[in-house]
């Protein structure tokens, strides 16, 4: 009975536990896993070296063949100075929710606080007191969506969380230059980097979905 009791925890375990293990979203240290926008090959503009995915050169926006909608990914990030960049999710062609990479500091794009690093870009702004590493350091990032529930985490900490189809989350919304899409922030697409004019590096990115 001690033995079943301890199999049956197992199966219940693995039914009410997250739905998978992590993913690595560069299993072979190359783009096998991931396409343009356009699905046609990743770019020379996109690299990767020990580990290191790095955008050096226009070459658009690169997307995951997977699509993904409950999930939370892992990664690191470091951007270039005066940089921009972002992670997309729930994404439909270039449009998604994005987790915001940016250089605050001299990037014009900081007048904004919701277009500051670690933001939901556009929606909800990241704290001014969040713990942010300089322009050429890693910063560690986590993005968590499972079912209405949006978070943004950076080196550790919570920055954005929010409910999609709340009143909080409409009023944001219909100010928002997303405002025309019906359905956004509750798509299922691919995970998308943005190719934003800028240099910008990431690193072990790993996806569990949920």
């Amino acid at each position: 009975m001690k033995y079943n009791f301890i199999i049956v925890i197992g199966m219940l375990c693995s039914v009410h536990g997250k739905s998978g293990n992590a993913i690595d979203l560069f299993p072979s240290d190359n783009f096998s896993q991931w396409t343009k926008v356009n699905g046609k090959p990743v770019g020379s503009g996109w690299i990767i070296k020990d580990g290191v995915i790095h955008r050096k050169s226009l070459s658009g926006d690169i997307i995951t063949k997977e699509k993904f909608k409950d999930f939370e990914l892992t990664f690191e990030w470091k951007i270039s100075k005066a940089g921009n960049s972002g992670i997309k999710y729930r994404t439909r062609g270039s449009l998604g929710l994005e987790y915001q990479v940016l250089d605050d500091q001299k990037h014009r794009d900081n007048k904004n606080p919701s277009h500051r690093a670690g933001s939901l870009y556009e929606l909800v702004a990241a704290p001014d007191s969040k713990s942010l590493n300089p322009v050429g350091e890693w910063n560690s990032g986590k993005i968590i969506a499972k079912g209405d529930q949006i978070e943004h985490w950076l080196n550790g900490e919570k920055v954005v969380e929010i409910l999609w189809g709340t009143n909080d989350w409409n009023k944001r919304f219909q100010k928002s230059k997303y405002r025309r899409n019906e359905g956004f922030g509750t798509w299922k697409g691919p995970i998308l980097l943005q190719d934003h004019m800028d240099p910008v590096w990431y690193r072990n990115l790993k996806i569990t979905r949920l």
